[in-house]
């Protein structure tokens, strides 16, 4: 090997090592059944739910406010998505009252699957940061 080419090795090298300790995007942080619920939740429910709800209406802006809905006695119990309040009103049919989202455009049944997945594996949440959810899409069903 040339001489005059080892200080380029070298430096690539460096490089590559940097590199590969840089840390990954922070989507690969979030625990498995989450972000594809987060984008449910985005795709669907932030609408109406978000920083523009109606009083009374349970907030899921960002996973902060998500976590108070999460718990034994709470809207979504952990473990459990049909005795989950969230999840039930998810999969009514629409001629029942507040079925979610209001009348027209229920969600697909890979979405619900989805959910049903992310609240039986405990309903984790991203540990230690609060993300905020955005809207995603155009408002389903009406507003």
């Amino acid at each position: 090997m040339n001489p005059l080419h080892l200080p380029s090795l070298l430096s690539l090298t460096i490089f590559l090592n940097a590199c590969a300790t840089v840390k990954p995007d922070a989507a690969a942080d979030l625990p498995p059944t989450f972000g594809p619920a987060k984008t449910v939740l985005q795709v669907n429910c932030v609408h109406c739910h978000g920083d523009q709800r109606l009083s009374g209406m349970p907030s899921i802006a960002s996973t902060h406010s998500l976590a108070k809905l999460i718990g034994p006695s709470n809207w979504i119990i952990p473990g459990q998505p049909d005795q989950s309040r969230f999840f039930q009103v998810v999969i009514f049919p629409d001629e029942i009252p507040n079925a979610m989202p209001p009348t027209g455009h229920a969600i697909s049944a890979a979405q619900v699957a989805t959910l049903r997945a992310w609240i039986t594996a405990g309903a984790p949440l991203p540990a230690g940061r609060d993300i905020v959810l955005h809207p995603q899409g155009e408002a389903p069903r009406s507003r």
